[in-house]
């Protein structure tokens, strides 16, 4: 099941059957569930007679295959929540191929203007040259909101900013997703589910330079002056920092936390030629938590995923070659049998005419969840 390098006995969790575990599609109240109407249960959900890890404490949670997009197992996959950092996702998907990685930033004090009190900074400096791929090494390794309003602010606002990363969900069909700031604090209304963050980190992975960014341990920053300093990521599956090893195969992806949110991350791992996708979101209030209950989903997934049936599937953007046509139909559940959209490994852009229909109706389309407020301080 795990070799040595799998994390220490003390952070790896016992395995046994989680309840409640559903084993057929629930009755829904109305309309049809995107990726699988399995996906909007409020029991556990595995295609798998072999348990699941047990004391898994997380409010939200779900394992996918990448490549082809089959969800092995999921708790209240569409729940809406506070996502923290792991928003920096979106983010990403959203602005990464907007400027080329070498080119220079000098930042201003108008750069820094309005981010958030206690937020988690890098520490951009005004007047300092900054390259892109410096500043997006800022957002993956430390989460630093001072260079997502940098970035953002080289996009024409945050505002404007904003607006693309509400149009980038819509075309990733992400539609537990509400987007009020780039960086993810802690806003009222701001909410994703694990289902969209995990949608996120799938076709964020498919480009190179996400992928290179959020694999990345350590970087040399600039402090100005000529003079740089270490910054590290704080993913601590990737690092293996305190007292966590690092997870076998991790190649991401990002993680965050804020008061109201709590721990969240999303990662990505790569064992024997297979990639698998976890998303916890919220567990107990331990900093440990979310690393180790993704990490024995991991474990399972890798162990027990190859022969799991799948209850549900990821869905494929817009642009993967349906058009408007509603989003769900690509991912129902047919008589026991989850319908599957296109290719998984297709890489695809946004498209502005499917954009525009989907404006004006795939938000009837939103799955049940828990609809919140989000509020809170500090973040990682």
């Amino acid at each position: 099941m795990c070799d040595s390098a799998r994390l220490s006995r003390r952070s790896v969790l016992a395995l046994a059957v989680a309840a409640p575990v559903a084993a057929a599609a629930p009755a829904r109240a109305s309309g049809p569930v995107l990726g699988g109407d399995r996906l909007g249960s409020d029991a556990v959900q595995v295609g798998s007679t072999t348990g699941l890890p047990g004391r898994l404490t997380a409010r939200s949670w779900l394992v996918a295959d990448h490549d082809s997009g089959d969800v092995l197992a999921a708790y209240r996959a569409h729940r809406r929540l506070p996502p923290a950092s792991t928003l920096k996702m979106l983010f990403a998907d959203t602005v990464l191929d907007r400027f080329p990685p070498g080119d220079r930033h000098t930042v201003t004090a108008a750069d820094l203007a309005g981010i958030p009190a206690g937020s988690s900074l890098v520490g951009i400096q005004p007047g300092t040259t900054y390259t892109v791929g410096q500043l997006w090494q800022g957002v993956f390794l430390r989460s630093g909101n001072d260079a997502v309003h940098v970035l953002a602010h080289m996009n024409g606002g945050v505002a404007k900013t904003v607006a693309e990363m509400r149009a980038k969900a819509r075309e990733l069909q992400a539609l537990d997703t509400h987007v009020v700031s780039p960086d993810g604090y802690d806003h009222p209304g701001q909410l994703s589910s694990a289902y969209d963050l995990t949608l996120f980190a799938r076709h964020g992975l498919r480009d190179p330079g996400f992928r290179a960014y959020c694999r990345t341990r350590t970087a040399d920053f600039p402090a100005g002056g000529g003079k740089t300093f270490q910054i590290q990521n704080t993913d601590r599956l990737l690092s293996g920092a305190w007292r966590l090893r690092a997870y076998p195969g991790l190649i991401g992806v990002k993680n965050g936390y804020t008061t109201h949110a709590g721990n969240t991350f999303t990662g990505a791992a790569t064992r024997a030629g297979r990639t698998l996708l976890v998303t916890v979101m919220h567990p107990a209030d331990k900093a440990d938590a979310v690393y180790e209950e993704a990490a024995a989903l991991l474990d399972w997934g890798f162990a027990h995923g190859a022969s799991a049936r799948a209850v549900g599937t990821l869905v494929e953007p817009v642009s993967a070659g349906q058009g408007a046509e509603p989003a769900p139909r690509r991912g129902i559940a047919v008589g026991g049998t989850v319908v599957r959209g296109p290719s998984a490994g297709r890489l695809v852009e946004g498209a502005g005419t499917a954009l525009a229909l989907l404006a004006g109706g795939a938000w009837a389309l939103r799955r049940r969840g828990t609809r919140g407020s989000a509020r809170g301080r500090h973040r990682q």
